[in-house]
């Protein structure tokens, strides 16, 4: 397996603004022919000093982040690319002045004013769903060239299309090919969450209609970012958006009986058309409530949780908000869309894996956000920033170890590039990712000089540390389950 192969992101949105470019022509929804276009799948737009500096002071991200030229340049050859439809409530908030609106949504999401008109009016959510999921079939399979040699993007339907693609790149000659595995985030995307009345009947037909997709999602996010109708969400948003955004509606509240209906329909298996639950997003509410179904239903005893994109908080239980166990604990942020030890160790149990997340702002304390030491030297901004990610890891680590599990199975990157985050400082893109893992294996190097581990099974190299969270424990997890 050459190295490419070794790199796998579990969810990021390389769709999002040239998606959203494209509505600045006539029809909407087409992907430019050439990667010089910005409504390409492969339009390389590498962050300029402005860029960054404008991501250091105000945590907005105007470049792109996961295009297939920084994906190809990270060296990333399986990517789970997450369909998101905007929601409304985003550019539709409590900013009155309608131009001010529009300057300021394009300015905090980058995907074009077009494309703010559109989201502002909107009022099909299935339907921009199946214009996202075209956006991809156009250029499926269609070459181009880079720096790095010729490169494609391939819809896989499971993980045996992935192994045989990977079988016949062995040699690494000829072209290389990006797997791209379809997710969704939000169940929005069903026609709900519209702030008006919703049809059951639609929203059940909308599912089925995902279901027969011919590149059928490996998993969905169930809730978002705003009141579904459908299960509640945690607080999620931070900063500008917070401030003009309004998420009070739904907000930690749990399942609907249509939420219910929609949750047991995508675990359905008799017909061998099961989509995995993301449980990112959701209230811890609704993520008991869903935990419970699992464990009274034995059909379900085999399902694995999933957190594509997300962190710890360093707490007990969500009704035991203490922290007690690492020190990395009380460097973590304690906000409760991050996730609690007990629910860390229901994912390992279940064979599950999570995504770690690459926004600062979500993984570390916001006191130590503060206080991370600065630096002009990219190496030394790397280190430091790549050290908050890494506390998250050895904070699942220990609490594994804790508890006689294997430590180092579970855990994968989910950068949610392109996701309207503050991506860590010095890794910006999909390109730099490479540079992550090294970082993370000098981490890894310095904590099992004298590691916290009582299981001696969870003594292993650095490299092998790094190596299984940037792509090895998610092609596992596929290999169980993408089917």
């Amino acid at each position: 397996m050459n190295a490419r192969e070794d790199y796998v992101d579990l969810h990021c949105h390389p769709s999002l603004k040239p998606f959203g470019k494209s509505f600045n022509y006539k029809p909407s929804g087409i992907q430019g022919k050439r990667r010089s276009s910005k409504r390409n799948l492969w339009y390389f737009d590498p962050p300029s000093l402005l860029d960054k500096l404008l991501n250091y002071f105000t945590g907005l991200t105007k470049f792109s982040q996961s295009n297939f030229s920084s994906l190809a340049k990270g060296d990333v050859g399986i990517v789970c690319v997450s369909l998101y439809p905007l929601e409304k409530w985003f550019v539709r908030n409590k900013i009155k002045n309608e131009l001010i609106l529009d300057l300021a949504s394009n300015f905090a999401l980058g995907v074009g004013d077009k494309r703010i008109d559109y989201i502002q009016g909107i009022d099909d959510y299935y339907q921009d769903l199946e214009d996202q999921y075209q956006f991809y079939l156009q250029l499926d399979g269609k070459e181009f060239r880079l720096a790095e040699g010729r490169f494609r993007y391939k819809l896989v339907r499971n993980y045996e299309e992935i192994a045989a693609i990977q079988k016949s790149e062995k040699d690494g000659r000829g072209v290389r090919t990006i797997c791209v595995v379809v997710s969704i985030e939000g169940l929005h995307v069903l026609n709900t969450g519209l702030r008006k009345p919703h049809d059951e009947s639609e929203v059940l037909s909308n599912l089925e209609k995902i279901r027969d997709w011919e590149f059928r999602p490996f998993f969905i996010t169930y809730a978002h970012h705003f009141w579904n109708h459908l299960c509640g969400h945690a607080e999620s948003l931070s900063g500008i958006i917070l401030k003009y955004a309004d998420q009070s509606e739904g907000l930690d509240t749990g399942f609907t009986p249509l939420g219910w209906k929609v949750l047991k329909r995508l675990l359905d298996n008799t017909d061998g058309k099961r989509i995995l639950v993301d449980i990112k997003h959701m209230s811890p509410e609704a993520r008991q409530q869903y935990y419970d179904l699992l464990d009274s239903e034995p059909g379900y005893r085999d399902i694995p949780l999933i957190i594509s994109h997300g962190a710890c908080n360093g707490m007990s239980s969500h009704t035991q908000q203490t922290l007690k166990l690492t020190d990395a604990a009380r460097k973590l942020n304690p906000v409760s869309i991050n996730f609690y030890d007990d629910e860390i160790l229901r994912l390992a149990k279940s064979r599950g894996i999570i995504g770690l997340q690459l926004d600062e702002r979500r993984i570390a304390h916001p006191e130590l956000l503060k206080a991370t030491k600065k630096s002009l030297k990219r190496s030394k901004i790397m280190h430091y920033r790549s050290a908050l990610l890494w506390n998250q890891i050895e904070h699942i680590a220990t609490l594994l170890d804790s508890h006689g599990l294997f430590a180092w199975d579970c855990m994968a990157i989910g950068s949610d590039f392109d996701g309207i985050i503050d991506s860590l400082n010095g890794f910006w893109t999909s390109a730099e990712l490479p540079f992550l893992a090294d970082f993370l294996e000098r981490h890894a190097y310095n904590y099992m000089q004298n590691p916290k581990l009582k299981q001696k099974s969870n003594l292993i190299d650095a490299d092998a540390i790094v190596a299984r969270i940037m792509g090895g424990n998610a092609i596992e997890f596929m290999r169980k389950y993408f089917n």
